[in-house]
Formats: C-alpha cells, structure tokens, sequence
C-alpha cells in the first residue's frame, strides 16, 4: 500500500499515511486531531540492482555517426 506524507497547517507536524490509491487525496487528520492538512509531494527511491548496473551508460565511440538517422549520412 503506498505511502502519503501530509503536513498539518495547524500545527506544522509532518506525516504519513498509507492508505489505498484510490484514497490519496482524500482528507488526513494529523496525529494531534487538527483537519486542515496539505498533501506533500514524495520523492520516490528505487533501490537493488548491481553496481554496475547503476554506473552511467558508455559514450559512443568517436567515428562516424551522428544527424539523423545516427548513419553519418548527415553530418
């Protein structure tokens, strides 16, 4: 089930809620009873994999290529 960070306007308390898709904007309630709450923006981490998987992708090799098509017909 997702996880949902809310902020209370009242109070300034941050925090979360897993509740259902379908729910997510549906109002919150903070821990301290207060209704007026905002939905924060999540950032959202995928983790696993190798190492090597993770490293950045290699250059093309210099030689030919490019424009368009990638066939060095263009330039």
């Amino acid at each position: 089930m997702p996880r949902y960070d809310f902020r209370c306007r009242s109070c300034g308390a941050t925090f979360e809620l897993r509740r259902a898709m379908a729910q997510a904007n549906d109002p919150a309630v903070c821990p301290q009873g207060h209704a007026d709450t905002v939905k924060l923006l999540s950032t959202v981490a995928v983790t696993g994999g190798s190492a090597a998987s993770a490293q950045a992708a290699p250059a093309p090799s210099s030689g030919g290529g490019g424009g368009c098509c990638g066939g060095g017909c263009c330039g």
